[in-house]
């Protein structure tokens, strides 16, 4: 079997263990899935490439140059789910000028409400390598989970949808608590490998290790176009204008 990503981090217990406890099988992908695309903005990504501890400088929440390498990755993904008429549905944040809805985000950084150094960007702003389309979905949410607050599981309802395909940041925060309350909503999960990125090396590769036991298939992107490009078009009614946000 290939390494994977988070071998390096396991003791030989560790990889005894999920051995004989079963963890890891492979849940296959739904019948009808939707694309989820986790916070990929300015916040996470910086508004230019750059090595990672220069960009966390200015945006705290940079993932450096693993976020810009994740882009043509995500790129590729939309694509070809736009293709296949596949919902995609993107998440970002939302807050009051004053922040004072931050709420607990505050209590644990030193840097929460700090506006990026030298930028004018709202952090908020989805990557314009990947700005949505008429016919995407956009969720506006103030805490991690793609679900909490918000009208994600209604809209996958209205879909007919039976499972996600997630990619964004960070993998150990927004991503991880999507993927769990997907997989508590008996949503089949699929998590994009090389389309999530986050700051921290060992919190990703260990998020990854952590929800391929027991909560999600975690594969390259690869795998997940091919899987893509073989769905008929036709199956979903997507939207087919702009967003009630973007149109106020």
């Amino acid at each position: 079997m290939a390494e994977r990503i988070w071998d390096k981090f396991l003791t030989e217990r560790d990889k005894e263990v999920f051995k004989l406890a079963g963890y890891g099988a492979r849940a296959g992908f739904g019948k009808r899935p939707a694309l989820l695309i986790v916070d990929v903005n300015y916040a996470f990504c910086g508004d230019k490439r750059e090595p990672l501890l220069e960009s966390v400088k200015r945006w705290r929440q940079s993932g450096g140059e693993a976020a810009w390498d994740a882009l043509p990755v995500l790129q590729n993904l939309i694509g070809t789910a736009r293709d296949r008429e596949v919902p995609v549905i993107y998440t970002t944040g939302v807050r009051r000028s004053d922040n004072w809805d931050a709420g607990s985000w505050a209590w644990k950084n030193e840097r929460s409400g700090e506006k990026p150094g030298g930028s004018n960007r709202d952090g908020n702003e989805i990557m314009p390598q990947i700005a949505p389309e008429p016919s995407d979905i956009v969720i506006y949410k103030q805490k991690p989970s793609a679900f909490h607050g918000t009208n994600l599981i209604s809209y996958l309802t209205l879909l007919g949808c039976d499972s996600v395909i997630v990619a964004g940041t960070a993998t150990s925060g927004c991503v991880r608590a999507t993927v769990v309350d997907a997989f508590s909503y008996n949503l089949r999960v699929t998590m994009v490998e090389d389309g999530c990125f986050e700051r921290s090396e060992a919190s990703h590769a260990m998020t990854l290790c952590d929800m391929n036991a027991k909560y999600a298939d975690v594969i390259d992107s690869s795998e997940v176009v091919e899987f893509l490009s073989g769905l008929p078009r036709g199956m979903y009614n997507l939207p087919r204008g702009a967003s009630q946000k973007a149109a106020e």
